[in-house]
């Protein structure tokens, strides 16, 4: 296995799995879809035990990328990643070349960790800014001056693998944070706003957050002929 010369090793909680034999047997799923997750996977990618739930497929966060890259408004050249988890989105944001800066924020510091360490693997972590702590805080206490040039996106929590089961994802009850509370939160920052939701969510409940006259546009993101999430993006994007 090839690493990374400039990287430490990793604390406690935080791995790098090299055999199935070694993963706990609720994420080996996930351990075999390892390479879709990060192609880089065998350079030394970090990851927790609970971090993989939540990272975006490599092929579906570049794809994001690509889209909020084409989609922003002139003048808006900062991108503020509000659940950073390790560090997918945040990668394929610094590597489309678009911004001038991605904010990326995560609340748990170990996943953090793995966060940082992976934008190292795939050579941008010069260009992010990480922060550790409540998204929400984060954003008043130290972004708002950048509020006129940003676009905010967020992968929240939706609760766990559960998910899945749900012929109809429930957005009021999404755990830890609604649909509302997202929304509400984020429009206090910025108009240009994509959240990263199960492909299951609810449509009304997505719709029903618009304000009069606002737009607001759904894309699903596919892999291997089938829809893995939705994102909704709020505001007057530029999406085709």
């Amino acid at each position: 296995m090839a690493r990374h010369p400039t990287l430490d090793l990793p604390p406690e909680e935080v791995h790098h799995y090299e055999d199935i034999s070694e993963v706990p047997w609720d994420i080996q799923n996930y351990w075999a879809q390892r390479y879709k997750i990060f192609s880089k996977y065998d350079e030394g990618v970090w990851l927790t035990d609970d971090a993989w739930f939540g990272v975006t497929p490599e092929p579906v966060a570049n794809k994001i990328a690509d889209h909020l890259a084409a989609a922003a408004p002139p003048g808006r050249s900062v991108l503020v990643d509000a659940f950073a988890g390790a560090g997918g989105n945040s990668i394929a944001f610094a590597l489309s070349g678009k911004w001038k800066r991605v904010y990326a924020i995560e609340k748990n510091p170990a996943v953090l960790q793995c966060a940082k360490h992976n934008a190292e693997i795939y050579g941008v972590a010069d260009k992010i800014t990480w922060f550790q702590g409540d998204c929400f805080e984060i954003i008043q206490t130290h972004l708002m001056d950048l509020a006129p040039y940003s676009v905010l996106f967020a992968s929240p929590p939706w609760g766990g693998p559960g998910y899945r089961s749900d012929k109809v994802f429930n957005l009021r009850t999404m755990e830890p944070y609604s649909l509302a509370k997202l929304y509400n939160e984020y429009a206090l920052f910025t108009e240009y706003i994509a959240l990263y939701l199960p492909r299951t969510s609810d449509v009304k409940q997505l719709a029903k957050v618009v304000k009069d006259g606002q737009k607001a546009t759904v894309q699903h993101y596919c892999m291997e002929g089938a829809s893995k999430a939705l994102c909704i993006y709020y505001g007057a994007w530029n999406v085709e």
